[in-house]
């Protein structure tokens, strides 16, 4: 296996758009000529959401207060546990321009440092020292008090860099499922649909504008930029669930 440099921080101009799956074939055909497959060209992703008791933080963000920041905890083993290798993510939005910091550890040592706060003298993983996350933590603590997890979102993934230039990445997320019940790693992949099983996101993440070829063939296709939050929109699914289970219940009495 590669090795692989892990880059802590990011500053791009993300863009989604959701295909079709019998539209996605057509398309990367047309996009043979451009992209590549990546060096982990396939991947399972499991991400835990951190946030407040009353969802404060997503709630935050859908009304674009603040920086809209997330954070979430990110994992690439395809059956995760407490000690797998995962990465803590503080992402931000700002300008319609994405920050992500993030730093690598074990799930269970991410997930204790977010939670209670500690710092690294008080013990933890010598990997949790970044100064930045540790700023960004601290005052998302002062602004809200105790994050913990919130939210499960998982789904496959395919992605590609530009064969002309490799900062040009274009990722492709499809068997979306989320859970707000059970939010641990030992609970395994399961959940509600996060998005129609026949459709997929297709991310356009570039350090500038969208390449003019890569246009040329969304026009063709009819494809159109949309805004899509994964957390955003499973917690708007799970608060209409939630919404329905009181309201069959007040019915039962």
């Amino acid at each position: 296996m590669p090795t692989k440099i892990i880059q802590k921080q990011f500053k791009r101009i993300e863009t989604k758009y959701i295909l079709e799956k019998t539209v996605l074939k057509q398309v990367l055909q047309d996009l043979e000529a451009y992209m590549e497959a990546d060096a982990y060209a396939t991947s399972t992703i499991t991400n835990i959401y951190f946030d407040t008791e009353q969802f404060d933080l997503i709630q935050d963000s859908i009304a674009k207060k603040h920086a809209r920041e997330k954070v979430r905890m990110r994992l690439y083993d395809p059956q995760p546990q407490a000690s797998s290798k995962a990465f803590l993510e503080v992402k931000k939005k700002i300008d319609g321009i994405g920050y992500k910091n993030r730093l690598t550890s074990t799930a269970n040592a991410i997930t204790s440092y977010v939670t209670t706060g500690l710092s690294i003298i008080d013990g933890l993983d010598q990997s949790l020292i970044d100064d930045q996350i540790q700023k960004d933590l601290t005052q998302l603590r002062q602004r809200h008090q105790q994050l913990q997890p919130k939210m499960y979102i998982y789904y496959d993934r395919l992605s590609f860099r530009g064969k002309q230039d490799a900062d040009i990445r274009i990722t492709i997320d499809q068997n979306l499922l989320y859970r707000d019940w059970d939010i641990s790693l030992s609970a395994g992949k399961s959940g509600n649909d996060l998005l129609d099983p026949s459709k997929v996101i297709m991310e356009v993440k570039v350090p500038g504008q969208c390449p003019s070829w890569l246009l040329q063939v969304f026009n063709k296709y009819g494809i159109s930029q949309t805004s899509f939050s994964k957390y955003g929109t499973a917690y708007r699914l799970a608060s209409q669930e939630n919404r329905k289970e009181l309201s069959l219940a007040r019915n039962t009495l």
